[in-house]
């Protein structure tokens, strides 16, 4: 299958990422772009969080329920979003019109493709080890990576957000870069402009 944009890790991020994206379907450079997210990639270490600090999420929140509850939001109002489960990435590859993504299941074309995932090491992807560099936002001993970037943009129609891209590891900022990844996509397709979807009352 061939997308525009293939979202690789399905956290904080990059569900974030997803939803922003799914949000400008009724704008007219976003109809019929064909967006999906690999949410299968690496635990999440939302998995093991508890929340009590991020605005409008109540006290006591557990991560692994926003995994749950996210996905399902993402089903519920963007269904053209594709959510890819059970599959992880082996390697992303450059091609003329934009990258060759391949699972331990099949192999995927995308014009975009976005890198959603924590800041752990080992980094299994292939294609993107010269890219990799110790992060510089975390704890030197946690021994953390990130790819290299300059503002979310690692080359060409390749991009990062979240702790891999430099963030620190708190929710609203992970979220926060998702949304930023997917604004600058959004302005992109409207020919460059400056770009940003909000819903109003």
């Amino acid at each position: 299958m061939i997308f525009d944009v293939l979202i690789i890790g399905g956290g904080a991020s990059g569900l974030q990422c997803a939803l922003v994206l799914g949000s400008a379907k009724n704008k007219a450079f976003a109809t019929g772009k064909t967006i999906g997210i690999i949410t299968h990639q690496r635990t999440s270490h939302l998995q093991n969080a508890l929340f009590n600090n991020v605005l409008g999420i109540p006290a006591n929140t557990l991560g692994n329920d926003i995994l749950i509850k996210g996905r399902k939001q993402l089903s519920t109002l963007y269904p053209h979003v594709q959510q890819i489960e059970n599959e992880k990435v082996l390697s992303i590859l450059s091609t003329e019109n934009g990258y060759e993504i391949t699972t331990n299941q099949t192999t995927y074309f995308t014009k975009i493709a976005i890198l959603a995932l924590n800041y752990s090491k080992p980094f299994t992807i292939e294609g993107l080890e010269s890219f990799i560099e110790p992060h510089q936002r975390a704890n030197v001993a946690k021994d953390r990576i990130q790819l290299k970037n300059n503002n979310h943009l690692i080359k060409d129609g390749l991009y990062c957000c979240g702790t891999i891209s430099g963030c620190r590891s708190q929710f609203a900022i992970a979220a926060g870069s998702g949304a930023s990844v997917a604004t600058d996509i959004l302005s992109f397709w409207n020919n460059n402009t400056p770009t940003k979807v909000h819903d109003k009352v």
